[in-house]
């Protein structure tokens, strides 16, 4: 039985950069995978840009966040040295995950068709923008332009409020989860077939599919759905769904029966109602159970709700979640020793195995910091192949600590 997750054994050849890419191969690593991360000479473009300008030990938490579990080198993709190198990685590996623009791995010998050469079983995962051909597929691709052009911020918000894009890079983190089980999938596969294969994802379909209910119900009639003016959460329900402000806090209430929400907060106009998600009069009636909830604290109104078993909860700040006790017991704060931040406090794993549970292994690497052990392990170079390549700029030399 695996001790350090389902996926011990599997090696990941990591050509990821940014969110997408690098969140999907931390969650196999954090499954038990061995991930190589390649990086160009530079270094991973998120080490050069801090959410909120955010650093600890030197390194961009927006780098951080996303890397565990891994083990880096830099290698100059742009030199025939290096391009055999990563060959021979490949040659080696389970899968290789990768987004670049589409066309970039052919152009560097490196596509699938190359690779299954040497290697047949080979898993090539490819994540882009918009996919591997189309009328997008010269286009940039990030999570902020997806939104926009799948309409999300056009549902988010009020009605006199302007599109409204979502905080989180969900764009991103719904093709990680895309790239995790299309990996997952073929490597199931691979274990029936024998045979590899490749698998597309792209940021455009995971952030529609985040819209499925959302956009089904649009393709039904056609017409776009009007945001709430008193502040419904959602443009296609109705009352009682959203956000209250009490007296010391808000309180999110979902789909609950007019009637007892109205028999909790007093609301006589309630009384005889049996909808749960009352659409015509959706923002007469939020207000007034705005001009109710006011009158409450947050803790006492949840105890009544609760004791009708209503849907509710608390909105709670980042300090809150941090300290939510639901949290700390599903292990969701945790802090990972790291040799220049000291200690990085980030999120934990949320998936639990039984048998072959996921532990946290490797701090998120400094750039190239596995550069001499990776090349002697994959790349089968001796102490004075490293020391040219390192002269030569072809495999970058480990950050200083």
């Amino acid at each position: 039985m695996s001790r350090n997750g389902p996926l011990e054994g599997i090696l990941i050849a990591d050509f990821t950069q940014l969110a997408q890419g690098p969140f999907a191969t931390m969650i196999l690593g954090d499954m038990g995978a061995e991930i190589v991360k390649i990086e160009p000479p530079d270094g991973d473009w998120m080490r050069n840009f801090a959410l909120g300008g955010i650093y600890a030990g030197g390194e961009t938490i927006s780098y951080m966040c996303f890397n565990r579990n891994k083990r880096s080198i830099g290698i100059d993709l742009k030199s025939k040295e290096g391009l055999e190198l990563v060959r021979r990685l490949c040659d080696k590996a389970d899968v290789v995950i990768e987004n670049f623009r589409p066309g970039v791995m052919k152009r560097l010998g490196i596509d699938y068709e190359t690779l299954k050469k040497t290697n047949p079983d080979i898993i090539v995962v490819s994540s882009s923008g918009y996919g591997s051909s189309g009328p997008y597929v010269t286009r940039p691709g990030q999570d902020l332009l997806a939104q926009a052009i799948t309409g999300f911020p056009t549902v988010i918000g009020r009605k006199e409020d302007p599109p409204t894009p979502i905080a989180a890079g969900i764009a991103d983190l719904t093709a990680g989860f895309h790239i995790v089980y299309g990996t997952l999938a073929a490597l199931i596969s691979r274990m029936n077939t024998g045979e590899g294969q490749t698998v597309e994802v792209n940021l455009m379909s995971s952030i529609l599919t985040a819209q499925l209910d959302q956009f089904t119900a649009f393709l039904q009639n056609r017409i776009q759905p009007e945001r709430s003016s008193a502040g419904i959460a959602n443009p296609w329900t109705g009352a009682p769904y959203g956000l209250y402000k009490c007296s010391d806090g808000w309180i999110a209430l979902a789909m609950n029966p007019l009637a007892e929400i109205g028999e909790v907060l007093d609301i006589l106009e309630f009384k005889n109602l049996e909808s749960k998600n009352e659409i015509s009069m959706r923002d007469e009636y939020k207000r007034l159970i705005d001009a109710k909830t006011i009158n409450w604290k947050v803790d006492d109104l949840l105890e009544k709700l609760l004791e009708k078993d209503l849907w509710c909860a608390p909105l709670q700040d980042y300090e809150a979640v941090s300290k939510d006790p639901q949290v700390l017991h599903n292990e969701m704060i945790v802090s990972i020793p790291h040799p220049t931040a000291g200690s990085l406090e980030t999120l934990g794993i949320p998936v639990k195995f039984g048998g072959t549970p996921s532990k946290i292994r490797k701090h998120p690497p400094l750039f190239s910091e596995h550069a001499d052990e990776l090349a002697r392990e994959y790349f089968g170079l001796n102490d004075s192949e490293i020391s040219d390549y390192f002269a030569k700029g072809i495999i970058s030399k480990p950050k200083k600590i």
